[in-house]
């Protein structure tokens, strides 16, 4: 185009796309503190550390967007070597950013059910939401970034601590692949269960296994089975059934329209012989 813009691949938006300037997105007059949210997918834990040293977060604003990677040393002595994926953030007004909308402003887009950022109460629901462009730009409050390779010292709060998962998986096939069971284990002997106290009783709790393949399963399995044969004999009986009497009635309906033309011709035949006999006399 003439002004110098370049068009977005990206199918749902069709605005333009401007390259970003970082003088710009460091503009003190526009800046405001930026809080980072740092996870750790190691650990499990999470930290929200805030910065408000522009020069810091200049990182952040070189035409960076979703899942791209960004070496941490400029934010300080503490996060040398370590180096973050950028997940996701909102702006100032708490509108998430959506990948794909190369833009680092809001923009208006027309979503479906598979949409992103986008809850349909039914089939076919279509509305217009305002979502924030997939670039990092000085209008965010909050980015949330995860630790994707470890720096030469440990982070307080995110390296030195271990936050196990809550809950174990329920579907039996995840189990075996988390504890690397072979099809004939007992995977009810693995379920993570869950202790916690109530009344002064500790209780033990575990999820029920989905999709668990019992005896009672095969049976049920043997039973729909032994179903479906039978209904699939009925209906070549009740075929077969249909085929008989279908081919008794046309035989009737032949012999019957047979017995008729007979019956025509041997009355025409009378009355010819007749009226003959009656012109000799």
């Amino acid at each position: 185009p003439e002004d110098g813009r370049v068009r977005s691949p990206f199918y749902l938006c069709h605005l333009d796309y401007t390259p970003l300037d970082g003088r710009i997105l460091i503009d003190s007059e526009h800046f405001a503190a930026m809080k980072l949210n740092i996870a750790n997918p190691a650990t499990g834990a999470q930290k929200m550390v805030e910065f408000e040293d522009q020069k810091k977060l200049r990182i952040f604003f070189d035409d960076k967007r979703l899942s791209s990677e960004v070496n941490a040393d400029p934010l300080g002595e503490e996060y040398k070597g370590y180096v973050f994926k950028i997940m996701g953030g909102n702006d100032k007004q708490g509108f998430p950013m959506m990948q794909g909308v190369m833009h680092n402003k809001r923009v208006r887009l027309l979503l479906n059910e598979k949409s992103k950022c986008f809850n349909a109460r039914r089939s076919g629901h279509r509305r217009r939401r305002s979502v924030r462009g997939c670039v990092v730009g000085n209008d965010l409050s909050v980015l949330n970034v995860i630790i994707v390779k470890n720096g030469d010292q440990p982070l307080p709060g995110l390296t030195d601590k271990f936050l196990p998962l809550r809950l174990g998986p329920k579907r039996a096939n995840n189990i075996r692949k988390l504890f690397k069971l072979e099809k004939e284990d007992d995977v009810r002997k693995y379920v993570v269960r869950r202790t916690f106290e109530k009344n002064g009783k500790t209780i033990s709790k575990a999820p029920k296994i989905q999709r668990l393949i019992t005896p009672r399963t095969l049976q049920h399995k043997r039973h729909l089975a032994s179903l479906k044969k039978r209904r699939a004999a009925k209906s070549r009986e009740e075929a077969a059934e249909y085929a008989r009497v279908l081919a008794l009635r046309n035989k009737e309906k032949r012999n019957a329209a047979v017995s008729k033309k007979r019956k025509e011709a041997a009355s025409s035949i009378r009355a010819s012989v007749k009226s003959a006999k009656s012109t000799k006399a």
